[in-house]
C-alpha cells in the first residue's frame, strides 16, 4: 500500500482493495495505487470492461475461486500452445466459438487497452481465430485466457489439436440446438391449430391445458436453444458493447414473457409459435453461416497457400518440395533471406535470424547449433541446413504474413464500414422498436409487441455484414485457384484502384529458368568450389542461375558470407576472400555496357572474369502492351540499358524504362509517383525489391517455386500466372462492384423489412424466416455474382 495521509476506510474503485491513501483521486473515486488509477483512465476513456480485477500492477488482487484455467501455468502444455517465445514475448492463436460480428472483432482487438501487457490482437473472423502478442513477465497465459473468459469470450482449448481445427466448432451443439427448437416447433404449431382455426365447443375445454403444453415446449427453446443469445448479450451489457444478439435476446424475451403472461392470465394464447419458430430459424441461419465459414477457411488453408517451395536434402541431392509436403524429419536448406517455413533444429550454419516477420523487431538474433528457430523467422547470413520437427502450418504463415508490422494504412479500409454497422445500428433499432412500441400500446397492445419484436428480429444487419466477407472470399478463392495468393480481402480493393504498375525486370519479366549462361573465364576445381559455396547461400535469381551451371561441386564451408542488395556477394571460403556481383562491387566502379547481364568475379583481390546472362522473357509479356492503354506502364531494373531495343516492344514509351536502378532508387520512384497521384501496382522478385514493393500502394512478389516473397508484399504471383494479370486486374474491378450491389441489397431488404414491421402488420415468425433468408440470398448472390465475373474473365 502507499504511504499517505491515513482517511477513513474505503474500497478501491477499480480491484475493491481497501484504501487507506488520497494519493490516488480521480472523478472523485478513489484508488488503491497507481496502476488501478491508470487502468480506470483507460479503461473509462475507451468504455472498455472495468470490472476485471489485474493481477500485474502493485495494490490488485484477483479473488478468483474459479480453479479451471490452472493447467495453462504447467510449463509443458505453455510451450505446446505458444506458436513463438523469446525472452520477453510470446504469441498464441485461440479458436474462439463466439466470435461472429464485427462487434466481436472490435472488443477482442482492444485487449490492449484493458491489459498494457498485451501489445497485439488480430482476429481471423472466418476462422473464429483470435492471434495475441504479449509480454508473458508480466501476465501470464493462463491470466490471459482469464481475461478472454471474463469479456465473454472463453477460447476453446484442445491440447490434442494444438493446430487448433475449426472443427473443434462441434462442440457447440448446434446442430442439436436447432432439432430441440424444431421438435419444439412443430409441436407448438401442431397445438396451435385450433386457435388458428377457431375452437369448437369441445376443443375449449383444453384451450387452457394445450396454452400450457406451449409454454413447457417453449421452455427448451428459450434456455437451451436460445441461451447462447443470452449469454452473448449479457457478457456484452457488462462490458458496455452492445452487439447484434442483444435487440435478438430482447426480441426472445418478449415473446416469451408475453406467452406466459397470455396463458396465465387466460387472456390469450400468446406467442411460443413464434417464438419457438424464430428460435429454429435464428439457428438455422447461423448453421449456414457457419458451413460457409468453414467452407471458405477450408479453401484458404487446405491447399498449398504460399506458392513457394522449400530446398530439402536428400541421397540425390537437393530437391525443392511444396510447403503442403514438408513433413517433421525433413532436412532443409534455408539461403539469405529466406523464411523458416516450419518450426525447425539448427544442423550446420551460422544463424543470425530476423524474427520481424513474426514480432515487428528488426534486431537479428544470433541461434547456436542445437537450437529450434521458430517458423517465420528470416535467415539474413549464410545457408543454414535444419530439420524439421513440427509440421508447417499454412494458417500460420498467412497469420504471419498479416502482421500489423506489414499491414498498411489502406488494410482497414474494408472493415470500416463494419465497424460503423456495429457501433450505430444496435442503438437505431432500439430506438425504432421502442417508437413503434410506444406508438401501438396506447391503442392495442398485441400490435406494438408484434411490431417491437419485428423490428428487432427484422432488422438484423447480418446480411448488411456479410455482404463484404462473403463476396471477397469468394473472390480470393478464384485468385488462390489462378495462382495469384493475396495477402487479405483488402488488397482485391486495393487493386481495383490501381492506375499505375511498375514492374522490375531480372526475376520478374525474365523467366530464371531460361536463362542462357557462359563462362567468360577459365576456373579450376577449387575456384568453381568456391563460387559454388558462396552463391549457394543465395536466393537472388542470378546466384541461382550460377549454381545451376556449377550444379554438382563440392560445397565448402563458410567463414563469412554478407549479402549487399542490388550489388552482390561478399564472402570468405576455406580462407579465399571473394567477390561475386555487379561491376561496382567488384572494381569500385561502373562497368562498361553490353549486350548481356554479367556477374563478375574477384578471388583473393584477383579478377578472374564474369559469367554472361543471356535473359529470357517469361512467357506471356505479351500482355504488357495491352495493359499499357488501360495504365500507366514502368519498367525499373538494376541492370544496364542494353536490353532497351528489345524491351522496346513491351514498353513503347522509353521514358518509362529506367535502367541502372539501386534498390533505394526504386523506392524512391514509387514515392515519386505516388506524390504524383498514381495508385503505383509494383511487380517484383521480392528479394533486391523489397523496399519499392512496401512502399507501393500493392506489392506483388512474382515467383518460380522458390522461397524468397517478402512479408511486406500484398500478394504474391506464381510466373505460370502472369500473362493472367489483366485479368486479374478487371476480376478485381468486379469484385468491388459486386460488393456495392449487395450492400444495396441487403439495405433494400432492411429498409422494406423495417417498413412493415413498425405497421405491426409483419408477424415476428414471419421476420424470423426472412432473416436467414436475406443471408442466404447475399451469400448466393455474392457466389453465383463472383464466378459469373470469374468465368466471362475466364479464370475458370
Amino acid at each position: 500500500m502507499k504511504q499517505g495521509a491515513i482517511i477513513e476506510k474505503t474500497c478501491c474503485y477499480h480491484c475493491g482493495d481497501e484504501c487507506t491513501t488520497t494519493d490516488y483521486v480521480i472523478d472523485d473515486k478513489q484508488f488503491c495505487c497507481h496502476g488501478c488509477k491508470s487502468v480506470y483512465q483507460v479503461l473509462s476513456a475507451n468504455q472498455l470492461c472495468s470490472y476485471y480485477k489485474y493481477n500485474d500492477h502493485p495494490g490488485a488482487t484477483r479473488n478468483r475461486t474459479d480453479k479451471r484455467f490452472d493447467y495453462l501455468s504447467e510449463p509443458g502444455i505453455i510451450s505446446e500452445l505458444l506458436d513463438y517465445s523469446d525472452d520477453h514475448v510470446s504469441i498464441v492463436t485461440f479458436y474462439i466459438p463466439h466470435i461472429h460480428c464485427s462487434s466481436c472483432l472490435w472488443l477482442l482487438e482492444q485487449l490492449n487497452k484493458i491489459n498494457p501487457a498485451v501489445h497485439y490482437c488480430r482476429v481471423d473472423f472466418l476462422k473464429k481465430q483470435l492471434s495475441i502478442r504479449f509480454d508473458h513477465r508480466k501476465l501470464s497465459l493462463q491470466q490471459l485466457v482469464e481475461l478472454l473468459f471474463d469479456i465473454g469470450y472463453e477460447p476453446l482449448i484442445s491440447l490434442h489439436d494444438i493446430i487448433k481445427d475449426q472443427n473443434n466448432a462441434n462442440k457447440d451443439n448446434l446442430v442439436q440446438k436447432i432439432a430441440v427448437a424444431g421438435f419444439c416447433f412443430g409441436n407448438v404449431m401442431l397445438l396451435s391449430f385450433p386457435e388458428y382455426f377457431g375452437l369448437s365447443v369441445y376443443e375449449q375445454n383444453f384451450k387452457h391445458f394445450f396454452g400450457w403444453l406451449n409454454v413447457l415446449f417453449s421452455l427448451p427453446v428459450v434456455f437451451y436453444s436460445g441461451r447462447g443469445y443470452f449469454q452473448s448479450a449479457w457478457q456484452n451489457l457488462r462490458n458496455k458493447v452492445l452487439n447484434i444478439d442483444f435487440p435478438l435476446a430482447l426480441g426472445i424475451a418478449v415473446l416469451f414473457l408475453r406467452t406466459l403472461f397470455e396463458v396465465a392470465s387466460h387472456t390469450g394464447a400468446g406467442f411460443a409459435d413464434t417464438l419457438c419458430g424464430l428460435v429454429f430459424f435464428l439457428l438455422v441461419g447461423k448453421f449456414v453461416q457457419k458451413k460457409t465459414y468453414h467452407h471458405l477457411s477450408f479453401e484458404r488453408d487446405y491447399r498449398s497457400f504460399f506458392p513457394v517451395a522449400v530446398s530439402t536434402i536428400t541421397p540425390n541431392g537437393e530437391k525443392p518440395v511444396k510447403l503442403s509436403e514438408l513433413s517433421v524429419g525433413h532436412r532443409i536448406i534455408i539461403r539469405n533471406n529466406e523464411i523458416v517455413p516450419a518450426d525447425a533444429i539448427l544442423l550446420k550454419g551460422n544463424a543470425l535470424v530476423d524474427f520481424s516477420f513474426v514480432t515487428g523487431e528488426t534486431l537479428p538474433v544470433g541461434k547456436v547449433l542445437g537450437e529450434i528457430i521458430y517458423a517465420g523467422g528470416r535467415q539474413t547470413g549464410e545457408a543454414l541446413e535444419m530439420e524439421v520437427v513440427k509440421p508447417v502450418s499454412q494458417s500460420y504463415l498467412t497469420q504471419l504474413w498479416n502482421n500489423e508490422a506489414f499491414s498498411r494504412q489502406q488494410d482497414d479500409r474494408m472493415r470500416t464500414f463494419n465497424q460503423k454497422v456495429s457501433k450505430y445500428f444496435t442503438i437505431v433499432l432500439l430506438i425504432i422498436a421502442f417508437g413503434s412500441l410506444s406508438y401501438w400500446l396506447p391503442s392495442d397492445i398485441r400490435r406494438g409487441f408484434a411490431a417491437f419484436t419485428a423490428v428487432l428480429i427484422v432488422a438484423c444487419p447480418c446480411a448488411l455484414a456479410l455482404s463484404t466477407p462473403f463476396t471477397m472470399s469468394a473472390a480470393l478463392s478464384i485468385f488462390d485457384k489462378n495462382l495469384f495468393y493475396l495477402k487479405n480481402t483488402a488488397v482485391v480493393e486495393q487493386m481495383a484502384g490501381i492506375n499505375t504498375l511498375v514492374f522490375d525486370k531480372t526475376g520478374t519479366i525474365t523467366a530464371s529458368d531460361d536463362t542462357e549462361i557462359k563462362q567468360e573465364l577459365a576456373l579450376t576445381d577449387r575456384q568453381r568450389q568456391l563460387v559454388y559455396s558462396a552463391c549457394i547461400n543465395s536466393a537472388h535469381p542470378l546466384s541461382m542461375m550460377v549454381c545451376r551451371e556449377l550444379k554438382g561441386t563440392k560445397r565448402l564451408e563458410t567463414s563469412t558470407y554478407l549479402e549487399i542488395p542490388g550489388k552482390g556477394i561478399l564472402a570468405t571460403i576455406d580462407g579465399d576472400e571473394l567477390r561475386i556481383g555487379n561491376s561496382k562491387l567488384v572494381f569500385g566502379q561502373p562497368g562498361e555496357a553490353g549486350d548481356v547481364t554479367k556477374v563478375h568475379l574477384m578471388i583473393n583481390e584477383r579478377y578472374l572474369g564474369y559469367f554472361a546472362l543471356e535473359h529470357r522473357y517469361r512467357p506471356g509479356l505479351d500482355v504488357l502492351p495491352g495493359l499499357g492503354k488501360d495504365y500507366d506502364t514502368y519498367l525499373l531494373s538494376g541492370d544496364k540499358d542494353y536490353e532497351r531495343n528489345r524491351l522496346k516492344s513491351f514498353f513503347s514509351v522509353e521514358d518509362k524504362m529506367l535502367f541502372n536502378s539501386s534498390p533505394q532508387d526504386k523506392l524512391d520512384f514509387i514515392d515519386k509517383l505516388q506524390t504524383g497521384g498514381g495508385c503505383v501496382m509494383m511487380f517484383g522478385d521480392g528479394l533486391n525489391d523489397s523496399g519499392a514493393l512496401k512502399q507501393s500502394n500493392l506489392g506483388v512478389a512474382v515467383t518460380d517455386n522458390v522461397n524468397n516473397f517478402t512479408p511486406g508484399s500484398d500478394a504474391i504471383l506464381d510466373g505460370r500466372s502472369f500473362d493472367k494479370l489483366p485479368s486479374f486486374l478487371r476480376f478485381s474491378k468486379d469484385t468491388v462492384n459486386i460488393i456495392h450491389i449487395s450492400f444495396l441489397i441487403s439495405l433494400t431488404y432492411n429498409l422494406i423489412g423495417l417498413s412493415y414491421a413498425v405497421t405491426g402488420n409483419l408477424s415476428p415468425l414471419i421476420a424470423a424466416i426472412l432473416m436467414p433468408l436475406s443471408t442466404a440470398t447475399i451469400i448466393s448472390f455474392t457466389s453465383i455474382a463472383t464466378h459469373f465475373m470469374a468465368k466471362k474473365r475466364r479464370l475458370i
